[in-house]
């Protein structure tokens, strides 16, 4: 049986500005991430009929930033798309994403390989004449997700 490659790069995208509405985690560190996202995206899938004007129920976005930026930036988002804010859910945030350029690359796999899965959209970048913008937001785009597997666009910001 052949074996299929799990990543395709689709280039270069402009994403309209997305409003969110879910979870913030923060850790301490990479672990503590591995372990909380996943309960996280649990959870807020569970809760997802709590959240209004919800724009599609089957795509969870995640969004962080790259570099430190801020305490109020700091941390992993794990959210529905909406149309509009109302009556957020309690124990829920809401966070809007602007308009940005994006590095797109298409995963399949599991989410614990999605971290190493990076270097080779940053390489893309730099091989492409890009520039990474750490500092904006990096969105996280899974049109599946399971414990087993994800079908996961990662954005990476580009100026």
């Amino acid at each position: 049986m052949e074996k299929v490659n799990p990543i395709t790069f689709t280039g270069k995208r402009e994403i309209s500005e997305k409003k969110l509405v879910g979870f913030r985690v923060v850790c301490e560190d990479m672990t503590g991430y591995g372990q909380e996202i996943p309960k996280a995206s649990m959870s807020l899938d569970r809760r997802k009929d709590e959240i209004k004007q919800l724009v599609d129920p089957v795509k969870l976005i995640g969004a962080f930033k790259a570099s430190e930026t801020s305490e109020e930036d700091d941390g992993y988002w794990v959210c529905y798309e909406v149309h509009d804010f109302e009556a957020i859910p309690d124990g829920m945030v809401s966070l809007v994403v602007p308009e940005q350029k994006y590095a797109v690359l298409h995963f399949k796999g599991h989410a614990s390989e999605i971290f190493q899965v990076y270097t080779h959209l940053h390489q893309w970048i730099e091989e492409n004449g890009y520039k990474r913008v750490p500092d904006k937001w990096t969105l996280e785009i899974y049109s599946k997700w399971t414990e087993n597997e994800d079908n996961v666009d990662l954005c990476d910001p580009i100026g």
